[in-house]
């Protein structure tokens, strides 16, 4: 049912309640759910079950006089066809045919807009994901996040918010200058199990690919910073550093292009420090009184804020530990004028969100509580030819991003992207799961990506079959669409704007992919029970009507997830 009948319909409950509330005090809200049973109705409501007690009548009596008044309010006539009471006091409302079948105008009329809102009109939200070290290969955990990141973009988008995608690059600290002296190693001629290797340098085979191309005196650029030339001096280990983070960069720019993901902004760790800005959010935090030194490190008052015991924030040795410079970082994004922030990261981040939340409090800025919000997920097994997949060559020690997306699509880059992006929205963020490429390469209903896929290339061949124009069925008549199998489709496609909205809210993207596999399913069993190119005109008209509409959720939910829509399979 769409929004605005339901919004129809808690007005007839809200006038049939009027009369009855008359000189109390009595307040009524009105909440209407999906009944569990679906041969129970479209609607159901418990308001009298609510109420009852109050206005010390029984509930079922309650109950009749609502529905009563209900049915015989004028306004409803075109949108409930019948009501009854079940239970204590539970009324259920079956809508009209007419009612259920207004959805595939909505459709036509809306097109790639349909489920889109402007609830969040005005709202300016920046959603930072991945966020790797530019210090190896995009690993599969960050393939879930890319995924997930920009899913949840596109549905605040559709909401009407203007969301900015950033990237936030760490390349400051011990993991930079681990990896500049492994591609020193190698420059040197050394490589993994040599005595002269150092046991805590990267192995993978992209550290020996790096020192080749800095021997050789390549330039590499990344997305939006300057071009780095190598100078070929192996004792030139800040040239290596720029060299090897550049070139890491680079390589994961092109993992996220075969990804399918743009970001609106990369911000560079190493630019708050040379800017000031962590200086300065320290400086805030000892002004405030928020600090205190003890064993000769700089301490933060974060048990003030709930955290279970106050942080080091300035080491003996006076460097910083690693949440100060987020602290920074995300006093900068409130400064850019964004009212909400949200980071999408993996669940070893758990032990960070009470120190940042409590350093941005404790800064003074007025900043909310409970700024940024999290998504935090748990961590993706990788299964191939029926067994674990636990590392790549090229990375030395995890599976990455380009191999799954080669693996997932047999050669096929599109192909392995869908399934990639699909498979890693598909459950909830924060449960762990197994990505199966044995399963990502099926083409049968145990690949959910293909499923779906599948019930808009079978729309597509159904219509070409028909050979009519499509815009000819904006305006035919509905009344035709009666049949079960009809019904539920109808339903399936009102829902979406809802499940739009909640997974928004919910920041869970995945219960788009649910909605999808729901919408592939209702479609497939209506082919099955149904002929759309029947003898009948009206009939068959209605039917074309009703595929074109299906076709146009299927490509709105797809797209809204990264995933595409293929015309044929």
């Amino acid at each position: 049912m769409l929004a605005q009948q339901k919004q129809e319909i808690i007005s007839l409950f809200q006038a049939a309640l009027a009369p009855i509330l008359e000189g109390s005090d009595v307040k009524a809200n009105v909440v209407l759910e999906r009944p569990r049973d679906a041969s129970h109705g479209d609607v159901a409501c418990n308001i009298a079950m609510q109420l009852a007690k109050q206005l010390k009548m029984n509930p079922r009596e309650l109950a009749q006089k609502i529905v009563t008044a209900l049915l015989d309010n004028p306004a409803g006539k075109q949108l409930v066809a019948a009501a009854d009471i079940a239970g204590p006091g539970f009324i259920n409302l079956r809508v009209t045919d007419a009612a259920k079948q207004s959805v595939v105008k909505s459709v036509l009329q809306q097109g790639a807009t349909f489920g889109q809102s402007e609830s969040l009109a005005g709202k300016n939200v920046i959603i930072e994901f991945v966020s790797a070290n530019p210090t190896g290969p995009l690993h599969v955990g960050h393939g879930r996040q890319a995924a997930l990141g920009d899913a949840l973009s596109s549905l605040f988008e559709a909401q009407g918010a203007k969301v900015t995608r950033e990237f936030y690059y760490n390349d400051a600290g011990v993991q930079i200058q681990t990896l500049a002296n492994s591609v020193q190693c190698r420059a040197k001629g050394f490589k993994p199990g040599d005595a002269e290797w150092p046991e805590s340098a990267y192995n993978g085979d992209y550290i020996a690919d790096i020192a080749a191309d800095f021997l050789a005196k390549k330039t590499v650029s990344a997305s939006d910073g300057q071009p780095v030339t190598a100078t070929g001096n192996v004792e030139d280990i800040e040239n290596i550093r720029a060299f090897a983070v550049t070139y890491l960069r680079n390589e994961q720019d092109i993992d996220l292009q075969a990804f399918g993901v743009k970001f609106d902004n990369y911000y560079l760790e190493s630019s708050l420090y040379s800017d000031g800005k962590v200086e300065k959010a320290v400086e805030a935090l000892v002004a405030n009184g928020h600090t205190y030194e003890d064993g000769g490190a700089l301490w933060l008052r974060t048990t003030d804020y709930g955290d279970d015991k106050d942080r080091v924030m300035r080491k003996t040795d006076g460097g910083y530990t690693y949440f100060v410079p987020d602290v920074a970082y995300h006093i900068v994004k409130f400064q850019r004028g964004f009212t909400q922030a949200i980071n999408i990261q993996g669940s070893d981040h758990h032990g960070t969100i009470a120190r940042v939340r409590a350093g941005l409090q404790a800064v003074g800025l007025g900043i909310p509580q409970g700024f940024p919000d999290y998504v935090l997920h748990k961590m993706v097994t990788v299964m191939k030819d029926g067994a674990e997949v636990k590392i790549s060559k090229r990375a030395g020690s995890y599976v990455t991003v380009r191999d799954l997306i080669e693996w997932s699509g047999g050669g096929d880059i599109t192909k392995g992207r869908d399934a990639v992006r699909f498979f890693l929205i598909s459950r909830k963020a924060d449960t762990e799961f197994v990505f199966d490429v044995d399963v990502a390469l099926k083409t049968s209903d145990e690949n959910p990506v293909y499923y779906v896929q599948y019930a808009h290339a079978r729309i597509c061949r159904m219509l070409a079959n028909w050979g009519g124009d499509e815009a000819s069925v904006a305006n035919v008549d509905l009344s035709p669409l009666t049949a079960p199998t009809e019904a539920t489709l109808l339903a399936t496609l009102a829902q979406y704007p809802e499940v739009l909205a909640r997974a928004q809210a919910e920041l869970g993207p995945h219960q788009v992919a649910f909605y999808l596999r729901d919408l592939a399913a209702a479609l497939h069993s209506f082919y099955f029970a149904e002929k759309v190119l029947v003898e009948d005109e009206a009939t068959k008209l209605a039917r074309v009507a009703l595929m074109v509409a299906t076709r146009q959720v299927l490509r709105n939910g797809l797209a809204l997830i990264g995933v595409s829509a293929p015309n044929q399979m």
